[in-house]
Parts: C-alpha cells; sequence; structure tokens
C-alpha cells in the first residue's frame, strides 16, 4: 500500500502542466537575467561615471554703446554670422562731431595765448634785468655818496614793480599751459567718444538676444545685443563622490539631448577648486544647528576633442557626458 501511494505520487509529480513547469523555470531566468544585468551595472559604475546636471557652456559678449544717442545704422539680423572688425551699428555722430570741433577751437585759442603770456613773460624778464641793473648802480652810487635817497628808493620801487610783473607773467603763462594740457586731454576724449559711435564686433560669432532697432535712442551700457563665439564647452555638475578618481585628460563620451543617437568624443580639461554651493551668491552656512548633510556637486568642465562646427550646439543645452575614470 505504502509503495502504491509512492508510485502515485510519482505519477502526479511527472504528469504537471506545461505551464506550471515554466513557472518554476522563469523566475529563475528573469532572476539571473537581474544578476547579470547588476553585475554589469556595478562594473560600469566603478569604471565610468556619469551625470544629468551638465549643460553647453560658451562665451556670450554683451554689446552695450559707450555713448548715447540714436541708432543711426543697424547692420546686423537676428542670428546672423559676424566676423572680429566688421561693424556692426552707428550711433549718430554729429553731436560728438561739433564737441570736438568746439573743444579743438578752445585748444587754438589757449595756443595763442600762450603765444601771447610767452611775450609777455619775455617782457616781464627784459624789465626785472634793467630794474635790477638799475638798482644795483644806485647801490653803489648810494655807497659811495654819490646818490640821492631819493633815486636809490625809486630804483628799489622799479626792481620791486618789475618782479612782481615777471611773476605775474610766469603765473599766467603756467595757467594757460594747465589749460592746453586740459584741452588736449578734452579733445582725444571727444575723439575717442566720436570713435565710439561705431561699434565693430570683438570677436567672431553670432548675434543673439537683440534688441535694438535703427532709431532707437540708447543709452551708456544699454545692452543691445550680444555675439557667442563658436567655441563651446561643458560644464558638468558631478556630485563630490564621483571625483575620487576623476583627472583631468581624461576621455569623455558625450550625449546631447539634440542630437540622441550621437555620441561626441570629449576629455575632461579641469574640476572647479570649489564645490557649486560654495561658489554661489549666498554660500550656506553649515555652522548653524539645523544642519542637515547633502551630497554636494562640483562643477567639472569638459571639452569636445573633434570639431562640432557643423552641429547647431549652443550654451544652455543639455547633456549627459560619462567619464572612463579607469
Amino acid at each position: 500500500m505504502e509503495n502504491k501511494k509512492a508510485e502515485d505520487i510519482v505519477e502526479i509529480e511527472d504528469t504537471r502542466p506545461e505551464y506550471l513547469k515554466k513557472r518554476v523555470l522563469v523566475p529563475s531566468i528573469t532572476g539571473i537575467i537581474f544578476l547579470i544585468c547588476g553585475l554589469f551595472y556595478a562594473v560600469h559604475t566603478v569604471y565610468y561615471k556619469s551625470t544629468d546636471d551638465a549643460f553647453i557652456e560658451g562665451h556670450v559678449i554683451t554689446v552695450a554703446p559707450r555713448v548715447s544717442g540714436p541708432v543711426l545704422h543697424l547692420n546686423i539680423e537676428d542670428n546672423q554670422d559676424v566676423k572680429k572688425g566688421d561693424l556692426l551699428l552707428e550711433i549718430d555722430p554729429n553731436d560728438y562731431q561739433a564737441k570736438l570741433r568746439e573743444t579743438k577751437a578752445k585748444l587754438e585759442e589757449a595756443k595763442a595765448a600762450l603765444v601771447s603770456a610767452d611775450n609777455q613773460m619775455t617782457k616781464s624778464l627784459s624789465d626785472l634785468d634793467f630794474a635790477k641793473n638799475d638798482y644795483e648802480r644806485y647801490s653803489k652810487m648810494r655807497d659811495k655818496g654819490i646818490s640821492s635817497k631819493q633815486d636809490y628808493e625809486a630804483s628799489l620801487n622799479k626792481l620791486t614793480a618789475a618782479e612782481a610783473n615777471n611773476n605775474s607773467a610766469r603765473a599766467r603763462y603756467d595757467e594757460i599751459q594747465s589749460s592746453i594740457k586740459r584741452l588736449e586731454a578734452e579733445v582725444e576724449q571727444d575723439e575717442l567718444n566720436l570713435s565710439y559711435t561705431k561699434i565693430y564686433a570683438a570677436s567672431d560669432g553670432k548675434i543673439t538676444n537683440r534688441s535694438v532697432e535703427e532709431g532707437n535712442y540708447v543709452q551708456v551700457a544699454q545692452p543691445m545685443f550680444a555675439i557667442v563665439p563658436e567655441k563651446m564647452w561643458i560644464v558638468a555638475n558631478f556630485k563630490e563622490t564621483q571625483l575620487a578618481n576623476m583627472k583631468p585628460g581624461q576621455p569623455v563620451k558625450i550625449k546631447i539631448d539634440t542630437y540622441g543617437g550621437k555620441k561626441f568624443q570629449g576629455k575632461v580639461d579641469s574640476i572647479q577648486r570649489s564645490t557649486g554651493a560654495r561658489a554661489s551668491l549666498f554660500p550656506p552656512e553649515n555652522a548653524v544647528g539645523s544642519y542637515v548633510k547633502i551630497v554636494q556637486r562640483v562643477p567639472v568642465k569638459i571639452v569636445f576633442t573633434e570639431d562640432i562646427s557643423k552641429y547647431n550646439i549652443v550654451p544652455g543645452m543639455s547633456v549627459v557626458p560619462e567619464v572612463k575614470v579607469k
């Protein structure tokens, strides 16, 4: 009886439906797949470090006028490519030309006055020499008793007046010289202001954020547009726990959201010597009772090692860099 029951049990186990047998095998295969994936991910995270807190950066040259006035000519359009030295914008120069002519006229008057003052100083020096000689002669004659006291005092008075006239003439000459130097400086400044009415491109790049139109009256330091050069790089904010083996020169694979199927090549250029929070305008104050430890992020500069000029890569784009650290 016992043998029969054992045989019945064996027979029941052998005749189980196929779907039950598969249900036993499926979890095992799935577990193995998850285990392999987990091991691959663990190994991958050891050799590669990645972050989605990364963005394209580039120089943005904001262009603002150094003089005020109405815009006379505007030679740019939105998103236009420009070369260094191109004339971008011209402010009406008439007021600055008139100011320059006025200052130059004052300078010429001052130079003419300087010639007159020089002649006056030369005459005063001659009068002073004559008065000195006259005084010395009467002084000697007085010592010998052949000159009257009245003649001696008259020569002394003439000497005193000649010295005063000479001092006055010299002061006038020095004053006009100072005026000439001041006016020459004003002429130089007026010439600079006139040159500032023409604004040239400081670098190759593309026009962006244009907010000025022909005829607008612009003020000093008023942003009108920006020039964005072609050179781009990446600022990736890695967690501090990812930086142990990260060094400049390590290769980087770069995925840009705009070009999802493309992997760009780059390398680590440098690592900032402070966390992003510490370098912010209002760094955190950690010496407080409510302190909570938060994993900090450190900006890492990554540069492209391939030509990206044919791609439309602009500052602000989101990227995902993957750095090979081992």
